[in-house]
């Protein structure tokens, strides 16, 4: 939530858990953090959604997305795991931090294309292209996913961030 709040000054933030107890537990320990039981609402009112769950079944319906809206998928990092359903995923712009990882071995993305819903060309980039900065938003009113399948490689992508912002104080 820091880096979210660092990169929108004034957002609101809003939780919500399967259970009550667990979005109240965490909306108490991030400022300003409110809770809902409303995933629905939540979702169709949200410029950024930030998951991470380990859910089996796809708790974002496509439908529920208004125009513009950003997702960050960063749990479900299993053959077996969904965030979304596949009507988010016909709608939105793909972005992946791995292909190998998240194309090959996470359900978000791996059970979709077996099924057809989308096609390894749907995916329109991954971290190693989008260094270049080519790949920005193409109108505002476009839904676009990043799925992180998570991996060494993005534990060593922070080190280096880390290490090259205390050598440049």
């Amino acid at each position: 939530m820091q880096a979210y709040g660092s990169a929108f000054p004034g957002a609101q933030f809003i939780v919500w858990n399967r259970t009550a107890s667990g979005a109240s537990q965490f909306a108490a320990s991030v400022p300003g953090m409110t809770m809902t039981s409303d995933l629905e609402g939540a979702v169709r009112a949200a410029d950024i959604i930030a998951t991470a769950t380990m859910s089996h079944e796809p708790l974002i319906k496509g439908e529920w997305l208004s125009p513009g809206t950003h997702l960050d998928l960063i749990g479900a990092y299993t053959p077996a795991m969904r965030e979304v359903d596949d009507v988010a995923l016909k709608r939105a712009r793909i972005f992946v931090d791995s292909r190998a990882t998240v194309l090959d071995h996470i359900g978000e993305l791996k059970g979709p294309l077996e099924r057809g819903v989308i096609s390894r060309d749907d995916v329109v980039a991954d971290f190693y292209d989008m260094a270049g900065g080519a790949y920005a938003r193409r109108s505002a009113s476009e839904i676009t996913i990043a799925k992180n399948g998570g991996g060494a490689h993005l534990d060593l992508m922070t080190a280096r961030y880390v290490l090259e912002a205390w050598r440049a104080r």
